[in-house]
């Protein structure tokens, strides 16, 4: 007999009642992908990429961190090297990177996406190369999505940024069964520390807000508060039901109106702000953004502790969101009890969702979603799934183990896919089979009941049904109730 493939039917579970979970109850639930980074100009032209490397190189920055890791050359990684040349540094890094989640996610995309089950190393990279391109070629964007099972996609939109793509999606759809809608991102609204930036995207969000913004600028402070809801609305109109921001920490700091009018100002006129008048402005806009997800019915979600942008002679070099940052310790506990009590006290806290990028932090957010429930739905402040270095096996039983002995797993609204790839979805599989291997386990040891229809309910719930119910986006027929 052949050998069992590494990506088999039961990779991960480890178990009879893991197996029956995952194949029975959560296999084929469809996903929610309410947190990503898929660029949706590629979505709305149906993108067709030329070649394997295009696909799934071209903007991973989990890949490029291994890669330079393994004594890849920049050349062969975000450099002039040919496509080809690329994949093989890729391929020849494979190898090493067993047991790291990029092993498994490689295997996992290979065998979805191309059916492709031989490993991918150096000596199988010309192989895989011309397979894998030779299927690419029949399919396009909306393919990938469909073959993934995709309800929803929501992207990660800055508020200055366009919405012609987001309407052009929703206006010609094509064969995409995936709805599609923007997040609203404000992070640059808070970037006052670095006048020159934050001035040319002041100017950047006058012209996406139009109107009387557009031709006569954003010169006050009320400007910018009008510009910034004017594109709340914006978004709001084209189905956003989604807000993100990425934040070392909770911005909880007082601050008038006054005084955010005169940090504003001073940044206007080209003076940096201090590192406390930064906090104390991002704090008054944060109550805003606050106040109208509540007013509109949105999710906020707070993206907290990333040390970003650690290596600046490379940041100078490519730019952000290339590889260099990593996880904080940033004080967590007291600044979020401040901004959530502060919209809590006037009735203004939104359904949020709390992700942390240091596990010290679980059991702080795993507490702190419980002072903030308020009975009007389930689990309306959540506490969101591992995430960026914490979105592999170990991290991911991390957090549902906090979160299962400090609230209530079963109203867990489920993965996040945090990725600018369209091949990213297998990290969707990969966490329900862990998910399936940590219930099955413990209705074998009678920690839970061994019940696989009261076990599975509650994993088809958080493979999708919570998040379908807790976000309350439209979607396609078939992914409805």
């Amino acid at each position: 007999m052949p050998a069992r493939p590494f990506i088999h039917a039961d990779f991960l579970l480890g178990n009879k009642q893991a197996r029956e979970l995952y194949h029975r109850y959560a296999a084929a639930e469809p996903i929610y992908d309410y947190h990503c980074h898929l660029p949706p100009d590629l979505i709305a032209k149906n993108h067709q990429f030329a070649d394997l490397s295009e696909l799934w190189l071209g903007g991973d920055h989990y890949k490029w961190r291994a890669m330079r890791t393994n004594g890849v050359q920049e050349k062969f990684i975000t450099g002039d090297a040919s496509p080809r040349e690329k994949f093989q540094a890729w391929a020849e890094t494979v190898p090493h990177t067993l047991r790291n989640p990029l092993h498994h996610w490689s295997a996992l995309e290979l065998k979805l996406y191309f059916g492709i089950e031989e490993l991918l190393d150096g000596k199988s990279a010309e192989r895989i190369w011309k397979k894998a391109n030779a299927r690419l070629a029949r399919l396009r964007v909306h393919d990938l999505i469909n073959m993934s099972n995709v309800a929803v996609i929501c992207t990660t939109d800055d508020p200055a940024d366009s919405l012609a793509h987001h309407q052009a999606i929703a206006a010609n759809p094509g064969k995409l069964k995936a709805r599609v809608y923007p997040a609203f991102r404000p992070d640059k609204a808070l970037a006052v520390g670095s006048p020159a930036g934050f001035n040319a995207w002041v100017d950047k969000l006058a012209a996406a807000a139009g109107g009387s913004y557009a031709s006569a600028g954003i010169k006050t402070f009320d400007d910018l508060l009008g510009a910034l809801k004017k594109r709340h609305d914006d978004f709001h109109a084209i189905g956003c039901r989604v807000s993100d921001h990425g934040l070392e920490s909770a911005l909880a700091e007082t601050c008038t109106h006054a005084q955010a009018r005169m940090i504003f100002d001073a940044a206007r006129r080209g003076r940096a702000a201090s590192a406390d008048e930064a906090a104390r402005y991002g704090s008054y806009l944060m109550l805003e953004f606050g106040r109208w997800d509540a007013a509109r019915g949105w999710t906020k979600q707070l993206h907290l502790g990333a040390l970003r942008s650690n290596n600046t002679r490379l940041l100078a070099k490519l730019g952000p969101d290339t590889g260099f940052d990593s996880v904080g310790d940033f004080p967590q506990a007291v600044a979020l009890s401040r901004y959530l009590n502060a919209l809590d006290s006037t009735d203004q806290l939104p359904r949020t969702i709390l992700y942390n990028n240091n596990p010290v932090d679980n059991y702080v957010l795993g507490t702190m979603i419980g002072n903030f429930q308020d009975g009007s739905i389930p689990g309306k402040v959540q506490f969101g799934s591992g995430w960026w270095f914490l979105d592999q096996k170990e991290g991911m039983e991390w957090q549902m183990n906090a979160l299962s002995n400090l609230g209530l797993l079963s109203r867990f609204v489920g993965m996040i896919t945090d990725s600018r790839s369209f091949v990213s979805y297998p990290r969707h599989e990969y966490f329900r089979r862990t998910l399936c291997n940590l219930l099955g386990a413990d209705m074998a040891a009678g920690l839970v009941p061994n019940d696989l229809k009261v076990v599975g309910a509650m994993v088809k719930n958080i493979c999708f049904a919570n998040a379908r119910d807790y976000f309350g986006l439209t979607l396609a027929k078939e992914f409805s109730k």
